[in-house]
């Protein structure tokens, strides 16, 4: 004896949230992992920033200083694992036109005065949490700042 499916049975709605769910619940998961990884970029890329800006005050302030502005910048992101900044300073024209790093010699600036400057450069490496297939396993994220004090 044979059996057969009737009209109604192929109508039938059963199941057909759980097929719903399936296909629906890959796609939310990746969405969320791929929010949560760029977050994390986002907020590592702010740090690095910032670490980069906190050594640039300090130096402004103590421009010789080049151990003390690369400190500053790395204590002020803890959460960044791996970050490493680099310091310069010199001495420049206040319109730019000429430059000397670690003021070795004065710059010859006519009609105008000598500043400071503090370059801090900080960077890190941000590895995300998913190796996303089109994306490379890790990203250097870099900021330099730099600023001028007046020479007192």
């Amino acid at each position: 004896m044979r059996k057969t499916l009737s009209i109604d049975a192929v109508r039938s709605e059963h199941g057909s949230s759980l097929v719903e769910a399936a296909i629906f619940i890959p796609v939310l998961l990746t969405l969320l992992l791929g929010i949560v990884d760029f977050g994390r970029a986002y907020y590592q890329g702010n740090e690095v920033a910032a670490a980069a800006h906190a050594g640039a005050i300090y130096g402004s302030q103590n421009p010789s200083d080049i151990s003390g502005m690369e400190a500053v910048a790395d204590d002020n992101a803890p959460d960044v694992p791996g970050i490493a900044s680099t310091a310069v300073w010199g001495c420049e024209c206040s319109d730019g036109s000429a430059a000397s790093a670690s003021c070795a010699t004065a710059p010859s600036c006519s009609g105008t005065t000598d500043v400071y400057y503090v370059q801090v450069t900080s960077s890190a490496t941000y590895s995300p949490l998913v190796p996303w297939p089109t994306f490379n396993s890790s990203f250097k994220m870099s900021s330099t700042v730099e600023m001028r004090s007046s020479l007192d």
